[in-house]
């Protein structure tokens, strides 16, 4: 099943203008990042949006500037007329504030040469008093024109009606198609935009060596066989002391929110260079986030006389969550193995959202426990593990059911993981296992109030943390504990 064919409308104008500002608010969402330098938005960025209840695709582009020396300025220019051929109505922004400038009439020229519908929208219109300030707008030959302000909100639905006047728009189609959202991640110029391009066999995402060319993250639908699927093109993740400027920050928190809204995390590594510390981190939080994750060595047709093998034995044993992960080796130049990335997406999807049956679960509890009994701690204290519930997925959950939490040593931990492991896989998954003490000796007593349990204070948010999974001690929600057999409280 696929969605019907939305229009497109296309915002372009000379740089800053204000096309992010309004496609921000044409979208309702803060996708593009908005900044005064020139040069800030490169690639096209894609977002929906509706008209009056009618859905359409709205479409930010670079500033047109042949002039420029800022870098990128071709590439820039390319994405623009990319966005113009594919457009079904062009909305040309200009600044109020500036008056027609000659770059204004040089994109005026171009646009009308295309033979799509052109409507102007002057903006800053921040007072309506300015309104009388736009009609020597109209010496660019274009006819439909309409005050907007992009900050403000004023006029924008009069400048769609405008827009859309004439054109048949789809009545929004209510069937939602199942997507998996995977976000490209990794370090400056590692070739993510690279991969992305070649995947949707276009030059979607403008690609330089400079490192930090890609700043906003970039969302675009790619079909495989039945399978639907979310590429989100993302600014490499860069160590906090070098974000130098506002819109280095400003890249990194879309790629924070890039990486929240994922399912499945394709951390792309240059192979030349293996694993680094940024990695490492990324990884962290790929994994605290509970997304799958997939390994990509990028750039591996530039490495010579280093074997697959070796490369993936480096990393074993320095980093453990990512042994759990499918690797590549792929190129992005070439095409390299990258016909198996979504397939392996796939299976990482699928292991996020597997579920196991608790009797399933207390066979393995009672295996492992028969194999490697928890150790006798002083006092002459043992663990008991009494039951074992998965509650819920994406990332896979579990709950351990105890005498004492404090009893689960750091080693036993990782025994009953390693045996998880080897049981279940959920490859590509982190997972997470929450212990449960009781807090009655007395079946009995249930209904009454549980004492306090006499454990050593935690600091705040303090977690047991081995490899890649989460031992916490804290109590469930309620809603986790109404799933819950009631017996083993």
């Amino acid at each position: 099943m696929s969605r019907k064919r939305v229009p497109k409308l296309a915002l372009v104008g000379r740089p800053n203008v204000g096309k992010s500002a309004l496609f921000n608010r044409i979208s309702k969402k803060r996708i593009a990042i908005v900044d005064e330098a020139e040069g800030v938005t490169r690639d096209r960025l894609y977002a929906d949006a509706d008209c009056f209840g009618k859905p359409f695709e709205v479409i930010d582009t670079g500033g047109i500037n042949p002039q420029s020396e800022i870098p990128y300025q071709e590439e820039i220019r390319r994405q623009a007329e990319i966005a113009i051929v594919e457009a079904d109505v062009i909305v040309m922004v200009v600044d109020i504030t500036a008056g027609v400038t000659a770059l204004d009439e040089f994109v005026a020229r171009l646009l009308l040469r295309t033979g799509k519908p052109v409507i102007l929208a002057v903006n800053k219109v921040d007072d309506r008093d300015k309104l009388d300030q736009i009609y020597p707008f109209y010496s660019l030959g274009i006819s439909r024109l309409v005050g907007v302000s992009a900050t403000q909100g004023f006029h924008i639905a009069e400048l769609l009606e405008e827009a859309f006047n004439g054109l048949e728009l789809p009545e929004e189609d209510a069937a939602e198609i199942s997507t998996t959202r995977v976000a490209i991640v990794g370090r400056p110029n590692v070739g993510k935009s690279t991969i992305v391009n070649y995947l949707l066999d276009e030059q979607r995402c403008v690609v330089s060596p400079i490192a930090g060319t890609t700043r906003d993250s970039i969302d675009v639908g790619i079909q495989v066989g039945e399978d639907h699927f979310t590429l989100i093109d993302t600014a490499g993740i860069r160590r906090k002391p070098a974000e130098h400027d506002a819109v280095d920050k400003f890249a990194a928190v879309r790629t924070q929110r890039a990486l929240e809204r994922a399912d499945v995390c394709v951390l792309v590594v240059d192979a030349d260079r293996g694993i680094t510390t940024q990695e490492k981190r990324i990884a962290r939080e790929i994994e605290s986030q509970g997304k799958g994750c997939i390994l990509l060595f990028n750039k591996w047709d530039l490495v010579k006389g280093f074997r697959m093998e070796h490369c993936r034995k480096s990393f074993e044993i320095d980093t453990p969550f990512l042994n759990h992960c499918p690797i590549l080796f792929v190129s992005g130049l070439t095409g390299r193995n990258l016909d198996q990335l979504f397939k392996a997406v796939k299976e990482v999807h699928i292991q996020q959202n597997r579920r196991i049956t608790t009797g399933q679960l207390n066979k393995f509890v009672e295996k492992a426990v028969q194999k490697c009994h928890p150790p006798m701690l002083e006092g002459g204290k043992r663990l008991r593990i009494f039951y074992l519930a998965q509650v819920d997925v994406q990332p896979p959950r579990f709950v351990l059911f105890v005498n004492n939490p404090n009893l689960m040593s750091d080693t036993y931990k990782k025994y009953l993981i390693n045996q998880f492991r080897e049981s279940y896989g959920f490859l590509g998954s982190p997972i997470q296992f929450f212990l449960k003490g009781r807090n009655t000796k007395d079946k009995n007593e249930r209904s009454a109030p549980a004492p306090e349990r006499q454990v050593e204070p935690l600091a705040e948010n303090e977690e047991f943390v081995f490899e890649e999974e989460v031992f916490v001690e804290d109590d469930l929600s309620e809603e986790e504990i109404s799933k819950l057999d009631p017996s083993y409280f």
